[in-house]
Parts: structure tokens; C-alpha cells; sequence
């Protein structure tokens, strides 16, 4: 009987893979593609002599620290992404698009050398070939009491495979369309799955290779937003790797899924029409990779098919919390508390499963044999965030600002901070040195985790009063009145997000501080 079974292999649990593999535990990764990485998809074009992100492209060092982490530990090489600080705008098809000025458009983002699916690769050449199993598509769970038993269809054949607790690295929608549990699961843990979004689950990409970067040449960003009644892409960018030489272009497809059913036989004169309309005759004869993530059965659930009326939320707590007494658990982007939806809550969901599902963590030797000296040194560590939090916050507005999502810019900021500290502050948690605590492991445990939640005190308090005073003086938001003055309401609900994000950390404290010691202890 396996001891975990991680079924998912996007990189939430591969990254949860590698977690348990270097801590010699007994697993296996089930994924029901033939091939990791979920909606990681990297293709090559014979044109451009590179690799093209169909997936995700981009991440953002300045407020994804598990990603620029992730990708320095493989030692990958990142880049960032062009951009002149000038954005093409088409708005009539008979007509030129005009140029517009927008700095900082994409926010500090960077693209990985050889493509997003390097991590991918790197991540799975440190797993056993034993531990990897392709092509077994999950229909059922089953509790045993003691243990959970998965159905399979493996080439045709059912499979029935046995784990002390299961992860269920996958899209809530599809856990939900596509999995039958035994006994079913508690009605809000389903309203739960059904509520959440897939990232990205409805959207189409398209990436021409071209033979020359001729945009550049002529002094173009390849940043572009069309708005007329034809349009096919939304939004184009520069989709060149480090070396400019290799030339591409990328862009989302503003239809909805069915009109690209439809016309997906047309599509690639349709883009290409496109791509002429914004950057003239250069541009007819490049070579089209087109992915439509909406006939992805391993992506996206009929309700994704209808995209959601405003920007998801994700991170919900019951998907947070294990099931059937430890035996089952959510992972997947979706259920972070931070990036969810990213690679970054990829890596966040996948840090919080590993702290969950690891029973047993030999403590290194503390100098001096005390836990005072790391507690104090964590609370320096809080302290130092103070100083630095409304920059982060001041990112993260003029980051949402230029991606066009105006909606609750306070609210969303000032929460996004604290859960990318708290997120930061769990991943130096573990890595630090505690010892048992003395007396009772229960009264222990509750004391040091209070030592190391004290310097946060306060902190809520601090950056939503810092951030309303600079809402006030920023030009950037003297055009949204409800920033600068925001009403009572908007206040309270900020506050209350922010204190159901506090009580999760908290909770996530326990957690990995239990792991360490409760087990080992009675063991």
C-alpha cells in the first residue's frame, strides 16, 4: 500500500513530488495526460528555432518569491520581458492603431529560458521513473477507514490502487464533475469545488513565429489591444526568448469557446489577418501554434465554459482543510491562500500539503540548544516587513492598474501583501530550527507557535492605514474616488478578508509546528 498518492501532474504536485522524494517518502504521481505539467505547455517552433508558451509565460520576482525561488534552485535562467513602454491600440479594422504610452505594462514580469516547460522537465528528472504514472485518469475515491482507495482507467483497464491519504492536485470543477467519492462529500466542500473557477480554463492562446523580430526593428514594444467589433486577439505581446533573434508574437483570443469551435478551421488566416491589421505586412507569413484550453477535458469543466463576472477568488478554506480525517486532501492553484490561480499558488498549495503530509521532520541542531534565538530572529524578520509592505502594496496596485482590473484595488493589494508575507513567512518558518518544547507537547506547541505569531500583531492595521494615506496622494488613483475615500463598508470588508487570511496563517503555524514534533515525539 502506497503511504501518498498524488494525483495531478501539473506543478503543484510535482512540486509536491519533489518535496516528498527528497525526503525519502513513499509515494507515486498519477496523471491522467500522457504527458506533466498540466497547463504548463510548452511547444517548439521549427520557424523560430524555440520554445512557445501555450500556457503560462510569465511570473513576477517582486511578488512571487516561490517562483523566482523555484527557478533559481533549478538553475533555470529567466529573463524579463520586453517591453518599451508603448502599447499599440486598434480600435476601427480599416483603420492604424494608434500608439499609446503605457510603462510598466507588464509589471516586472519574466519568461523562463526554453520555455515554461523547463520546470517542468527539471522538477520530473528528480523523481524516480517508478514514482510517475501516466495516463491513469481518477473516476473514484473511496474511504476505507484506514486508508482510500483510487480508481483508475489505465489504457482501458480499470485500476484500483490503496494510500494511507490521497492529494488531489486538480481543478475544483473537475474533482467535482469527474470524481465520484464514497461516501460523498459534505455538501459545502461541493459548493466549494463548483464555485471555483479553473484559471484560465475558458481562454485560448495563439503564438506566431516569425523569422525576424521586425517589430523591434522598428522600434515597436509588440504590445497591442484590439477593441473592434472583428477582433480575434484581445491582447498581443512580444513573445521573443533571450536571444531576439528568435522571433515570435503571442496573444489571447477574445472569442468565447463556442465562436472558436466554429471557426477553428479558419483560424489560422483569422490571426494572421490580425496580426497584419496591427503590424503590417511582416507580419502575414509567420507559423501558428494555436491551444485552446477550453477542449482541454483535463483542464476545463462545463462550468468553466462561461467565464466568471469578476476576478475569481480562490484560496477557499474548506478546499484548505483535509478530509476524511486526514486521509484525503485539495491541491492545485486554486486552493492558495496566495497566487492563486499562478504558478506562485501552484508552489504555495504544494508548500502547504508538504507541511501537512510530512509526519516526521528530524529538527536541525539550534545554536545554543534554545528556540529563543530563532523565534527572536523570525521576529526581526517580521519587523524588517514592516518597512518594505507599502512598497509591495504600491506593486501590486500599479501591477492591477496595468493589467485593467480597477475593481477593489485597496482590498485586493493590502490582501495580497499579507498573504505573500504570510506565504514567505511559512517557507522561513520551515526552514528554521526548533527543538521539542518542554512540558507538554500540547501546551508547548501552543506556546512557541503564540512566540512566533506575536510580531504580526498589528500588522493588518498598519498597511491598510499606510495604504489609505498613500491612496490619497497618488496621482495613479486620484480618478477612483473610492480608494482615496473609501466608504465605512468597504473598510469593514477589507478588514474582515484580511482577518480570515490571519486566521488561516495561524492555522498553517500549527500545522507545521505539529508535523515537526507530535508524531516524532509519541512515535
Amino acid at each position: 500500500m502506497l503511504e501518498i498518492a498524488i494525483v495531478g501532474g501539473g506543478l503543484c504536485g510535482l512540486a509536491l513530488a519533489q518535496g516528498l522524494e527528497a525526503r525519502r517518502c513513499d509515494f507515486a504521481l498519477f496523471e491522467a495526460r500522457g504527458r506533466l505539467g498540466g497547463r504548463i505547455l510548452s511547444v517548439h517552433s521549427e520557424k523560430a528555432g524555440m520554445a512557445l508558451d501555450l500556457g503560462p509565460a510569465w511570473f513576477w520576482p517582486d511578488i512571487q518569491p516561490r517562483m523566482f525561488k523555484l527557478v533559481t534552485d533549478l538553475g533555470l535562467r529567466s529573463f524579463p520581458q520586453h517591453d518599451t513602454g508603448e502599447v499599440l491600440y486598434l480600435t476601427d479594422h480599416d483603420s492604424a492603431p494608434d500608439t499609446l504610452s503605457r510603462p510598466g505594462l507588464h509589471g516586472g514580469a519574466q519568461r523562463v529560458e526554453g520555455g515554461m516547460a523547463s520546470l517542468v522537465a527539471a522538477l520530473s528528472q528528480r523523481l524516480s521513473p517508478q514514482a510517475l504514472r501516466l495516463g491513469h485518469e481518477l473516476t473514484a475515491v473511496t474511504d476505507r477507514g484506514d486508508h482510500v482507495e483510487l480508481c483508475f482507467v489505465h489504457g482501458g483497464k480499470t485500476i484500483v490502487v490503496a494510500a494511507r491519504r490521497a492529494v488531489l492536485a486538480l481543478p475544483p470543477r473537475l474533482v467535482d464533475e469527474r470524481i465520484r467519492f464514497e461516501p460523498a462529500l459534505d455538501g459545502k466542500v461541493l459548493e466549494a469545488l463548483r464555485d471555483t473557477y479553473t484559471w484560465m480554463a475558458d481562454q485560448a492562446k495563439a503564438l506566431v513565429a516569425y523569422d525576424k523580430p521586425f517589430w523591434r526593428t522598428a522600434g515597436q514594444s509588440g504590445n497591442a489591444f484590439v477593441r473592434h467589433e472583428h477582433v480575434v486577439l484581445g491582447e498581443i505581446f512580444d513573445a521573443c526568448d533571450a536571444n531576439a533573434m528568435r522571433a515570435a508574437l503571442g496573444g489571447f483570443v477574445a472569442l468565447p469557446p463556442a465562436a472558436r469551435v466554429a471557426l477553428l478551421p479558419g483560424m489560422p488566416m483569422l490571426v494572421s489577418s490580425q496580426m497584419v491589421q496591427v503590424f503590417g505586412s511582416a507580419a502575414e507569413h509567420g507559423e501558428l501554434h494555436f491551444q485552446d484550453w477550453a477542449a482541454e477535458p483535463y483542464t476545463c469543466s462545463r462550468r468553466d465554459h462561461v467565464p466568471p463576472d469578476n476576478q475569481p477568488e480562490y484560496g477557499h478554506p474548506l478546499l484548505r482543510r483535509p478530509q476524511w480525517g486526514g486521509r484525503l486532501h485539495f491541491g492545485g492553484s486554486e486552493t492558495a491562500s496566495y497566487g492563486g490561480g499562478y504558478l506562485e499558488g501552484a508552489l504555495e498549495a504544494a508548500a502547504r500539503l508538504q507541511r501537512v503530509l510530512i509526519v516526521e521532520q528530524t529538527p536541525l541542531a539550534a545554536a545554543g540548544g534554545r528556540n529563543e534565538q530563532a523565534v527572536a530572529g523570525f521576529g526581526e524578520w517580521v519587523a524588517a516587513q514592516r518597512g518594505v509592505a507599502l512598497e509591495r502594496y504600491k506593486r501590486l496596485v500599479h501591477q492591477n492598474l496595468a493589467s485593467q482590473r480597477a475593481e477593489q484595488l485597496t482590498q485586493r493589494a493590502v490582501l495580497g501583501v499579507m498573504e505573500q508575507l504570510y506565504s514567505e513567512a511559512l517557507a522561513r518558518l520551515d526552514g528554521l530550527s526548533f527543538h521539542p518544547p518542554a512540558g507538554s507537547i500540547e501546551t508547548g506547541l501552543a506556546a512557541l507557535a503564540q512566540d512566533l505569531l506575536a510580531p504580526f500583531v498589528g500588522f493588518n492595521k498598519f498597511l491598510l492605514d499606510e495604504a489609505i494615506a498613500f491612496n490619497g496622494s497618488s496621482c495613479a488613483l486620484s480618478n477612483f474616488p473610492s480608494e482615496c475615500r473609501p466608504s465605512s463598508d468597504y473598510l469593514e470588508t477589507t478588514a474582515r478578508d484580511l482577518a480570515a487570511a490571519w486566521r488561516e496563517f495561524a492555522y498553517d503555524v500549527n500545522v507545521l509546528l505539529a508535523g515537526r514534533f507530535i508524531v516524532r515525539t509519541a512515535a
